[in-house]
């Protein structure tokens, strides 16, 4: 399967997954941040 992949295809399918694992970290990152906060951003 990857006999056919030249070296760029996979520097590049290698960079994409790490950049989409840095998004999710972050993303849950933000979401704990937002659960854990609570109300103190309604200021009702």
């Amino acid at each position: 399967m990857m006999n056919g992949m030249s070296p760029a295809m996979t520097w590049g399918m290698g960079l994409v997954c790490v950049l989409v694992i840095v998004v999710l970290i972050l993303a849950a990152m933000a979401l704990v941040k937002y659960l854990t906060s609570g109300s103190k951003i309604r200021r009702d």
